[in-house]
């Protein structure tokens, strides 16, 4: 799901203008999410320098605003800048980590009510309850941080809960698993606004991974690994050198000289998924960056990308991401 952009979000560019982006913080907000928000969006820019997107911070009640840190935010703007929102983002806050704190208050229900119909709606870590509370997550894929999946199942079980991965993206609603899983959630919808081009010179910007393998599972805490256990980080990169040619574990494993049995063990326990799930996950990317920057033709695409004919390359793009190479492609050519 990581990688997906199930709806082309720029069907939430419904209006003339910048793309409005609105954060509704609330007490006890983290403060790291604002800005992680403010910041990937902020700097987003088009080839001609111009910023894609305006944000707007505000909460149900205008004022002063409790923090996860020692000081206090004032934030002026009500919950009145909702209905003019395209995307509205739900930080978390540090109330939801009880079970008190996880409902909606009445001036928050009243806020969520302003959203537009077709606005986009995401969530950052436990910001999913506030979504899930609202009914806005019924029978929808959804995630949270894995501290919090327990709770959050046993509360709302209509919602289809997976607590492994990194972010979810269900049409017009999406979410964050944790903290910083709001930057690749965040980098995701501009990537699925505007491109992989300008997504990735927003991550070089703030220094951090375009993308980032795996699901929240390699995050969660297990026992320490044999002192002996080593990386499988020298097969990965060494992969990615040969996307083009047929790949086996039993060379990937011998890489790092190992049994294609410990091999698949350690890369699970490292990624987070499977050697093999990865390496498609990869080749989708590649062929993605291909579609995207050059004129290639399908096949020569397929080709490159390490999936051998373009029935294969329109099989796993169709499964990754809904659509077609050609639909991909004539889609990001008109966003550019």
């Amino acid at each position: 799901m990581a990688n997906m952009c199930k709806n082309r979000a720029m069907a939430f560019f419904t209006r003339p203008g910048r793309h409005r982006v609105a954060v509704l913080v609330r007490h006890g907000m983290l403060v790291m999410e604002l800005g992680i928000v403010v910041r990937l969006f902020g700097t987003a820019k088009s080839a001609d320098g111009e910023p894609l997107y305006e944000v707007i911070t505000c909460t149900p009640e205008p004022g002063e605003i409790r923090t996860d840190a020692d000081v206090t935010i004032s934030v002026p703007r009500g919950p009145e800048v909702l209905a003019e929102a395209d995307t509205v983002v739900i930080p978390a806050s540090s109330t939801e980590y009880e079970p008190s704190g996880q409902d909606l208050t009445e001036p928050l229900a009243r806020a969520m009510e302003l959203i537009r119909p077709e606005a986009r709606i995401a969530s950052i870590c436990t910001g999913a309850f506030v979504l899930a509370a609202a009914g806005l997550l019924d029978g929808r894929k959804a995630t949270t941080h894995w501290r919090s999946a327990l709770d959050f199942q046993a509360k709302f079980p209509k919602v289809d809960l997976d607590p492994n991965v990194l972010y979810t993206d269900d049409g017009n609603v999406l979410t964050a698993a944790g903290v910083a899983s709001g930057i690749d959630l965040c980098l995701h919808m501009i990537r699925c606004d505007h491109g992989a081009a300008i997504a990735n010179e927003v991550a070089r910007g703030t220094v951090v991974s375009p993308h980032r393998e795996g699901g929240q599972a390699q995050f969660i805490r297990r026992p320490v690994p044999e002192p002996q256990s080593s990386s499988t980080a020298a097969a990965r990169a060494w992969a990615l050198e040969n996307l083009d040619r047929p790949l086996t574990l039993r060379e990937l494993a011998a890489k790092e000289s190992m049994s294609t049995r410990t091999f698949t063990r350690r890369f699970r326990d490292e990624v987070g998924i499977s050697a093999l799930q990865w390496l498609t996950q990869q080749r989708v990317e590649r062929a993605r960056q291909l579609l995207e920057e050059t004129d290639l033709p399908v096949d020569k695409i397929a080709a490159e990308a390490g999936f051998g004919t373009a029935a294969s390359l329109r099989q796993h793009l169709q499964a990754a991401l809904g659509v077609s190479p050609s639909a991909y492609r004539n889609t990001f050519r008109e966003a550019v």
